[in-house]
């Protein structure tokens, strides 16, 4: 079985998720999804007070070498058993997910263009981007209402990590995408990779 991989990525709060999760509304259990935000790095030695502090918007948050051999995995038609993040302990959980094997995988995360190992395993680059105003807005929103946060405390981390690593590393992924879309929900870009999906699981 051949395996297109398509990395959808951008800025936080810019749509990547919504424009994903409409992806796999739409074929259901036929694709498969992985989040680049799950492969954060196990950090059990370290106290939870220092671990909100974590710079979780660099390259180095991330045990992409753990994605990288999964991800290998299911193109070659093997299930993996994919780790599961928990945001409000800011670590690691105790679960796994396991994901079977499929012709299409959507991989979903702010640097998934960033690393050119990943990109190499992509077929396919989507960029979402979004006004920076909409962005902390929704990010904020997010984090308070899904994962538990003070505003405060999200405020803090956006300005001294969020803010400043989008333009170092997230923004300048742009230009390495074969799509860049305006919205989670722009329509036109989403009728386009239905249509392309589709296709895929027609030949496959």
């Amino acid at each position: 079985m051949k395996t297109t991989v398509i990395g959808i990525a951008g800025g936080t709060g810019s749509g990547k998720s919504t424009f994903t999760n409409r992806l796999k509304a739409a074929f259901g259990d036929q694709v498969a999804v992985l989040y680049h935000d799950n492969y954060y790095r196990a950090r059990d030695d370290v106290p939870f007070e220092e671990r909100k502090k974590i710079n979780y918007d660099h390259p180095d948050a991330f045990e992409t070498e753990l994605l990288l051999e999964q991800l290998k995995s299911l193109k070659e038609g093997r299930a993996i058993d994919c780790p599961v993040y928990d945001y409000a302990q800011h670590n690691r959980s105790r679960q796994v997910l396991r994901i079977e094997p499929r012709p299409v995988v959507l991989l979903e995360g702010i640097l998934v263009l960033a690393d050119p190992r990943l990109r190499e395993l992509l077929d396919i680059k989507i960029y979402v981007e979004a006004d920076a105003d909409e962005r902390i807005l929704r990010r904020v929103m997010r984090d308070v209402k899904e994962r538990g946060r003070d505003i405060e405390g999200v405020v803090q981390q956006y300005l001294t990590t969020v803010k400043p690593m989008h333009y170092l590393y997230v923004e300048p992924t742009r230009s390495l995408a074969d799509l860049v879309i305006n919205s989670g929900r722009n329509e036109t870009a989403f009728q386009v990779m239905k249509v392309t999906i589709e296709q895929l699981l027609k030949e496959a």
